[in-house]
């Protein structure tokens, strides 16, 4: 069993965001995101739905057209296929993000 700490080397880079992997696992992925407060906004558009925290800090998003802003403790979830971006950030900012994606068929089972 290994312990790992979400505030363990989490400081941000000096520009832009950085995600890292914390958990893969079948469908379910889960990152921790460390954001400067020197972004630049683009919009995502994902295949899969995503469930977002945010930690630390506070963050201005727009989704779908909509201006939504967040504070420590926050959270949000974003339907697959949702425009959004993230227009702005304080320092340090530190999200939990679980992407589900779709589930892909597996091999056929059993035998004639």
């Amino acid at each position: 069993m290994k312990i790992e700490n979400l505030y363990a080397g989490a400081t941000p880079p000096p520009r832009g965001e950085r995600f890292e992997m914390l958990l893969a696992h079948r469908n379910l992925v889960v990152e921790r995101i460390v954001s400067s407060s020197s972004i630049t906004p683009s919009e995502q558009v994902q295949t899969q739905d995503e469930w977002v925290a945010l930690v630390r800090g506070e963050a201005l998003i727009e989704m779908a057209g909509e201006s939504v802003a967040l504070r420590s403790g926050d959270c949000l979830f974003i339907p697959a296929g949702t425009p959004h971006t993230v227009r702005s950030v304080s320092e340090g900012a530190l999200w939990l993000a679980v992407h589900l994606h779709p589930l892909t068929p597996g091999p056929p089972s059993g035998g004639p």
